[in-house]
């Protein structure tokens, strides 16, 4: 088969640039990656400080997995190779949850999306980290998103890549045993109740968004929190309610939906608004895009009429942006 003309130098110049990539070791240096990615050193380190490129520390000098390089590179070129995958961290949230189940159904094995609670803090590490594409995530109560989850994401240095987009707000409270018939209650005698009647709590781990706002609701702040110490700990908001329905324990921070998907009471305590952070090239990405459809759609809204609790006004809008 002959070649085009000028296929032969292209060719060629396709096996030289081979041939110098096979050059590097699989595992670089400072100086190599530098010389592979064709920039200076001093910006390698800025990529490093602001946690864009894949690299490890190991006994005191940096190292750059070669494949994780290429792969690196290539996700940045026209949205990357994994368009097709969507991993999402952070706070827990029933209709969330549903939404990515009904979206792995469609999507088959087409496209994967994922979606791992972690709770607030941590999620956000992990899209620091870029090992998570979108982190949701609630701190405190909805009057007070504004300010507050601009605050938290300014903490870690990705920050001015990210952009937040609301997802909904919803109701959140302290998920309660049927049997005590305290749903109608105030915050303040539920903990009058247990001080003196011994029930028992699940709470959430720091850094949290249910802990924030269970702290920010206590009559008496940290003072009430402490009164809990000896309460068990949930890693989610489901584990919190399963801890109740189990008979493990009483009460529990949460919000509406999880009270209704366990058959539990619910004291509500106010609104807080339900976000999601993610680099804005994510953003644009196909799935994204997809999920905030799925939401909107009318099978979205009825899920959400089920569950009860929710407010999909505002649903998809940047309420704030890093640059």
């Amino acid at each position: 088969m002959s070649l085009p003309r000028g296929g032969q130098s292209d060719v060629s110049a396709i096996l030289d640039d081979k041939a110098a990539a096979d050059d590097y070791p699989p595992f670089m240096s400072v100086r190599q990656v530098a010389q592979y990615l064709q920039l200076n050193e001093k910006k390698i380190y800025a990529l490093l400080k602001e946690g864009e490129i894949p690299g490890t520390k190991v006994t005191g000098k940096w190292l750059f997995p070669r494949e994780l390089i290429d792969r690196w590179l290539l996700d940045a070129t026209h949205g990357g190779l994994l368009n097709d995958r969507l991993v999402i961290s952070g706070s827990d949230d029933p209709l969330l949850y549903r939404l990515a189940l009904d979206f792995a159904q469609q999507s088959r094995a087409h496209a994967l999306l994922t979606y791992s609670p972690t709770g607030t803090r941590l999620g956000l590490e992990l899209l620091q980290a870029s090992r998570a594409d979108v982190c949701a995530l609630h701190w405190g109560p909805d009057r007070e998103s504004t300010t507050r989850h601009p605050a938290l994401l300014v903490q870690y240095p990705q920050h001015r890549n990210w952009v937040l987009v609301r997802l909904f707000r919803r109701r959140q409270g302290i998920l309660l045993n049927p049997h005590l018939h305290l749903a109608d209650v105030s915050l303040e005698t539920l903990m009058h109740s247990t001080r003196h009647q011994g029930l028992g709590w699940t709470v959430r781990q720091p850094g949290s968004g249910a802990q924030r706002f269970l702290l920010d609701a206590l009559p008496g702040g940290e003072r009430d929190l402490r009164a809990l110490a000896d309460a068990c700990e949930a890693r989610s908001e489901r584990e919190a309610a399963a801890s109740i329905a189990m008979g493990k324990a009483d009460c529990a921070p949460g919000a509406e939906a999880v009270a209704i998907e366990f058959g539990l009471d619910f004291l509500p305590i106010g609104w807080e608004a339900f976000d999601l952070a993610l680099p804005r090239r994510i953003y644009f990405r196909k799935l994204f895009q997809q999920l905030l459809t799925l939401l909107r759609s009318d099978k979205g809204l009825e899920t959400a009429l089920q569950l009860r609790g929710y407010d999909l006004g505002g649903c998809g809008q940047i309420v704030w942006s890093g640059d």
